[in-house]
């Protein structure tokens, strides 16, 4: 593909390169026909007596002798997953400026720790499965119940103690003291479009679980996402108790068996070492 500001195409330059080449035609004609000038018109032609290609050449230069070498580039990056430090610190142990250390990290990514996974040090990488429906993603988050008022993150502690005590309603703990006790988030994501569906409850039994779960497959259903087929839904279950023990075997197979695109068709074992029936 040609560049915004060309004149010519590479379809174009061929031909005002076989009207002079092959036709005979003077290069002044030619550029005066296709309102170009004649050095352009030249280009083109020396090009094809050279038999290149007629389309745009990189305007990346031949050599840079400024380049950072890849060495000081990799020891940078690998500095940074191992210390997770700034850019100033890099540039006094690699002898560059942090400038430098800043371009090197923006280019690999890593010029924040937040792109870094906390535990491990290695960068966070996004994965999602290939059709929605494919994989979704339940999560239970338990906050503590807000009184009458407010509570205590924005109106202070003693004032929210007050409302917390006045809050009609509440049960006591052990001691006498109020307990306003917790709501449970329950939230279910879509692995493919991160779509989610959630309701808040004040328990997180298997009973309440399970009634989140059937809404949300009905809720994504709606919307055209299909899921829980590979164990919730595989087959007609006579009973509750058969449909959990048909759990562990249906994670062996996923865990161990099946191919995961996210892992180059590889099942998610083979990305772990020494972990029990991995060779089974």
């Amino acid at each position: 593909m040609s560049h915004p500001n060309a004149v010519l195409t590479p379809r174009h330059r061929m031909k005002v390169a076989r009207l002079v080449v092959d036709d005979g035609w003077p290069i002044s004609e030619v550029a005066a026909r296709f309102q170009v000038s004649w050095p352009t018109v030249k280009r083109w032609v020396d090009r094809y007596l050279a038999g290149e290609s007629m389309q745009d050449r990189s305007s990346r230069p031949r050599r840079s002798p400024t380049k950072t070498p890849e060495t000081v580039t990799k020891r940078c990056i690998s500095l940074r997953l191992r210390l997770r430090e700034g850019p100033v610190q890099l540039a006094a142990r690699l002898d560059i400026a942090p400038s430098t250390v800043h371009r090197i990290l923006r280019s690999a990514r890593l010029n924040r720790l937040a792109y870094l996974d906390r535990a491990t040090g290695e960068p966070v990488r996004r994965y999602e499965h290939d059709h929605p429906g494919s994989l979704v993603h339940v999560d239970v988050k338990k906050l503590g119940n807000i009184p009458d008022g407010g509570g205590w993150r924005y109106v202070g502690r003693r004032q929210g103690e007050k409302h917390r005590v006045a809050t009609p309603g509440k049960s006591r703990n052990a001691y006498g003291g109020p307990k306003l006790g917790y709501a449970f988030v329950h939230t279910i994501i879509d692995d493919h479009s991160r779509v989610a569906y959630t309701e808040i409850h004040d328990d997180e039994t298997a009973v309440t679980a399970v009634g989140v779960l059937h809404r949300a497959v009905k809720w994504f259903a709606e919307r055209g996402v299909t899921m829980a087929d590979g164990w919730a839904y595989a087959r007609c279950y006579t009973s509750e108790q058969q449909r959990r023990d048909a759990l562990l075997p249906w994670l062996h197979h996923y865990n161990q068996h099946r191919p995961h695109t996210a892992c180059g068709n590889q099942p998610p074992y083979s990305r772990l070492i020494n972990v029990p029936d991995q060779y089974t």
